[in-house]
């Protein structure tokens, strides 16, 4: 009943618009008795409509300006304008104005051939004429009586294919959605309903030829689908018999067209009998086979279209009599079908999936709406189809506002197309979910086709409402609504507030949907990430929501977008005007009421070693705690020390939460360790400050000071032994062989103080000055936490790298310690023969005392027993310590040569500079290169090409 009462006002609504207008002037047109005068008054009462610009363009073509000659040209073109030939010229306007041209150089008229192809280009460039092709078509047929194209095309040369095939469907408002921003349905029953042809059609204007050919009963059958454009715009079916004749009576001026028609018919009849598949079997009535497409349309089995589900796809009964082309189009309207089946079942299996999601489920009711369209256009070619021939009677009279095989095949182009695109969409999205399946809709957002762009474009809309939801939760209150784990940011309950930053919240990257950068995912993901840390870690319940023009229209931003994006986007805006807000409110927090620099330079003067006073001091209270076994230093006692220091050195005015912060730790103890081995300094961090200094960042600043309180001592034990040498060098002149031993012991001490002179100021300044440098420009230009976290643990890799303690120094440190442990055994050494030459020394003079005393008394100084006990002490000091002493001195520096040259060998070769430069230092007198020639090779620019190039091949 809606469809009967549109096409009733809506025929109305024609009727009345046209009376007045075209109908006047085709009736006078048609009638084969026109005069001159007829026609002019004609034209003066429709002077402005369409058929006097027809006029006027007939006139102008053919240069004609009285009425009589001006007729023919004109009814010629209202019957060209009428009529369709279903030709198969394409709608192609190169095709059409390249025939012209041909046409115009056969007939040796090239400079028309320019001219026209300069007009053609001008009129490309015109806004206000759309349909050229058109236009070239018309003018192609109206110069066709007067050329050899008329002769082999007829009167209707190319045929007007397109105005039937395009017109019903390229005026239809398939929907009201355009005042929502949705794509265009073109599902819609209005759409359907207001198609020319699907109401019944007015005769009255039709010429009397067209009149005559109408009322004869031998022409009555219709061809399915063969359909003209009436004068006022309705589609009209005529078989092709009737179409020929009436064509022909039209030229001839002959009324009487039976002869004609009947011949013509009988032709056609043969020809459609040739056809069949089975001449033996009765061909199929148009009507039943409408009702089986119908069906096949809803994925339903009929009894001629049958599925076979082995193969997916419908075909027809061997048993029926339809004709080859009838079966191509009907197999090509099943598809439609087809495609509507798999689209419906995969929206049924997905109901049955609970674990499906909200973006799922978002997807799966656009394609619910996308099919409600398509069932109101079933609803409407239902209505439709109750205007077509009866079963019982398969060669009844076919009215001209039933529906037939070839119109169903035009109204079904446009939903054959989005059905199709429904159905890619389901085959490529069947196993997404979240995010992954928004990528992969977003993929097919870029097609070349606008009406399939606007149909991704709506269901895309539709999914991603779920993710745009779940996004300004996250970035504005910090909430994580993913019952489906749907969204790209993960949270991991079981993690503790301390750790929040780092190991709490991460990125699905395989839920990132492709409309979105990684670089806004990490802004996505750090804002939400901060608006926690400031509730959970720093208790601070601020609000963070920023209030400037670009975030109070933020509210308004749309779902589109998300995936309608530029620079200067709605939803851009918004995301880095919330992220600067939320992020320089944390460092805020953390720079000013958590004092994040303070404990940095804390770190920085007290395990990195930069405190000299507070360092040197404690390695003196240290120094009679610390050369004990591992196993007898304890805790309580070290910590006393570090208090110790603390009161007589600078340190004293830090602040006392940094000073409460440090303490002492023991290190896991090895076999054979001392105090120095196992003893460090400690820094408790916890709270915000505990999010930068992590326990991957502590660890490594143990490593660190380990490294830096070994070289430390050494600086502290060379010191010491100068000391030593200064003080006893002349005290030890005295004995007889102890210079030589003094001389070496000095030579020996000189090298090693400029090795570890040279690797501490390597240290201290290149490493750790630089590296500190870069850091702090860093930190204050910071404009987020993550920033702050990422130049914190490059200082650290920079300087753990540069102080040999990555996996490709190994080798190198392991040389290094190997050193710091000869200056060790030196020390021993060279303290065990001052003990014994200052003991021999005692015993001499104790000796000599004895003597004096005796001989002041009157008696002798010394007998012969003790003379003999003297000379063999002095014999045993002279022959056997001053000798072991020299040779070991000996090994000790020869092992010292040894190993010095291997390590600048290895820093010679290593990828690091900074170190390379090291060896030039350790070297700078070139001592150890003219004992060792592999030196003199490896710091040539030969072989460091070859090292590299080896290094590269392994």
């Amino acid at each position: 009943m809606p469809v009967s009462h549109h096409n009733a006002s809506r025929e109305n609504s024609r009727s009345n618009l046209n009376d007045a207008s075209e109908n006047s002037s085709v009736n006078i047109i048609n009638n084969n008795s026109i005069n001159s005068n007829v026609i002019s008054e004609g034209m003066a009462s429709c002077s402005g409509t369409s058929a006097a610009l027809v006029y006027k363009l007939c006139s102008h073509v053919t240069g004609l300006s009285s009425t009589e000659a001006v007729t023919p040209s004109y009814q010629l073109a209202l019957r060209t304008l009428s009529c369709t030939s279903f030709s198969a010229v394409e709608n192609d306007e190169f095709e059409v104005r390249e025939k012209i041209k041909k046409i115009l150089v056969k007939e040796k008229r090239e400079k028309d051939a320019v001219k026209f192809a300069e007009l053609h280009r001008k009129l490309q460039g015109s806004v206000v004429l759309k349909n050229r092709w058109a236009v070239l078509c018309f003018l192609l047929n109206l110069s066709g009586s007067k050329n050899k194209y008329h002769a082999k095309n007829g009167p209707f040369g190319l045929g007007f294919t397109k105005f039937t095939t395009s017109t019903p469907l390229q005026n239809v408002d398939f929907s009201e959605s355009t005042k929502s921003q949705q794509p265009r349905s073109i599902f819609s029953s209005k759409s359907v309903s207001s198609i020319p042809g699907s109401e019944k059609t007015e005769h009255a204007s039709l010429p009397k030829t067209y009149q005559l050919a109408q009322s004869d009963g031998s022409v009555d059958r219709a061809d399915p689908g063969q359909c003209i454009l009436s004068d006022s715009g309705n589609i009209c079916s005529q078989t092709s018999s009737s179409r020929v004749a009436r064509m022909a009576a039209l030229f001839s001026g002959k009324d009487k067209t039976e002869g004609t028609i009947v011949s013509v018919k009988k032709k056609v009849a043969v020809q459609e009998h040739k056809g069949s598949t089975n001449l033996g079997l009765p061909i199929v009535p148009e009507g039943v086979l409408l009702r089986e497409i119908l069906f096949a349309f809803q994925g339903i089995e009929g009894k001629f279209i049958k599925m076979q589900p082995v193969k997916d796809r419908f075909h027809i009964d061997s048993k029926a009599g339809v004709s080859r082309p009838v079966q191509c189009q009907i197999l090509r309207l099943a598809e439609l079908g087809w495609m509507y089946h798999k689209v419906h079942k995969f929206c049924e299996s997905q109901d049955l999936d609970k674990s499906l999601g909200l973006v799922g489920q978002s997807f799966v009711a656009s394609l619910k709406e996308e099919l409600s369209e398509y069932y109101r256009l079933l609803a409407v070619l239902e209505s439709q189809l109750q205007h077509n021939v009866s079963t019982e009677e398969p060669y009844a009279n076919t009215q001209s506002g039933s529906l037939t095989l070839r119109q169903l095949m035009v109204w079904t182009l446009d939903p054959f197309v989005r059905m199709k695109q429904l159905a890619a969409l389901v085959d490529a999205c069947r196993s997404q979910r979240g995010g992954a399946l928004a990528s992969t809709l977003y993929s097919y957002l870029h097609h070349a086709d606008p009406s399939i762009r606007g149909l991704v474009k709506y269901i895309l809309s539709v999914v991603v409402q779920p993710i745009y939801r779940m996004l300004s939760h996250w970035i504005f209150s910090g909430e994580l609504e993913d019952v489906y784990h749907e969204f790209f940011v993960a949270v991991n309950p079981s993690v503790p507030n301390i750790s929040l930053w780092h190991e709490k919240y991460s990125l699905r990257k395989t839920m990132v949907p492709s409309f979105l950068t990684m670089s806004q995912a990490k802004k996505v993901l750090s804002t939400g990430k901060a608006i926690n840390f400031l509730r959970m870690v720093c208790h601070d319940h601020t609000s963070v929501r920023p209030h400037d023009e670009h975030s109070e229209r933020s509210d308004a931003a749309t779902v589109e977008s998300l995936f309608n994006q530029n620079q200067d986007s709605d939803f851009q805006r918004l995301l880095e005007a919330i992220y600067k807000e939320t992020s320089r409110h944390v460092l805020k927090s953390l720079f000013t009421q958590y004092k994040f620099i303070d404990h940095l330079l804390a770190m920085r003067r007290y395990l990195l070693l930069g405190q000299g006073d507070f360092i040197r001091h404690l390695m003196d209270l240290l120094e009679e705690e610390l050369p004990k076994s591992a196993n007898m230093v304890y805790l309580h006692n070290l910590s006393g020390i570090l208090e110790s220091a603390i009161r007589a050195t600078n340190a004293q005015f830090d602040s006392p939460n940094i000073l409460q912060r440090l303490d002492v730790r023991l290190l896991e103890a090895s076999v054979g360790d001392t105090g120095w081995d196992v003893f460090s300094l400690d820094y408790h961090v916890d709270g915000p400050i505990g999010t930068v200094f992590t326990p991957h960042c502590i660890n490594a600043y143990l490593r660190l000071f380990n490294t830096l309180w070994r070289s430390k001592r050494m600086e502290y034990i060379l010191s010491g032994m100068w000391q030593t040498q200064m003080t006893y060098s002349r005290l030890l002149r005295t004995l007889p062989g102890v210079t030589p031993i003094l001389h070496h012991c000095h030579f020996i001490l000189s090298e090693m103080v400029h090795f570890v002179q040279q690797v501490q100021y390597y240290v201290a300044f290149e490493v750790m000055e630089c590296s500190w440098a870069e850091l702090q420009q860093k930190v204050m230009c910071a404009e987020d936490l993550d920033q702050v976290i990422a130049a914190h643990e490059e200082f650290l890799d920079s300087i753990m790298t540069r102080s040999l303690l990555d996996e490709e120094s190994k080798d190198v440190l392991t040389q290094l310690r190997a050193i710091y442990d000869l200056i060790i055994r030196y020390q021993n050494i060279q303290t065990k023969f001052w003990q014994q030459a200052l003991s021999e020394i005692e015993a001499r003079k104790a000796l000599e005392i004895r003597i004096n005393a005796k001989t002041e008394k009157g008696k002798w100084g010394i007998t012969e027993a003790e003379l003999e006990v003297e000379k063999q002490r002095q014999l045993e000091f002279d022959k056997k310590v001053i000798p072991m002493t020299k040779a070991q001195l000996r090994v000790l520096a020869n092992s010292y040569q040894d190993m010095v040259q291997k390590f600048l060998l290895m820093i010679a070769d290593h990828s690091d500079p900074n170190l390379r430069f090291l060896s030039f230092r350790l070297d700078f007198n070139e001592h150890y290169k003219s004992r060792n020639s592999r030196l003199q090779t490896s710091l040539t620019y030969q072989h460091r090409r070859r090292s590299l190039l080896q290094a590269s091949i392994s």
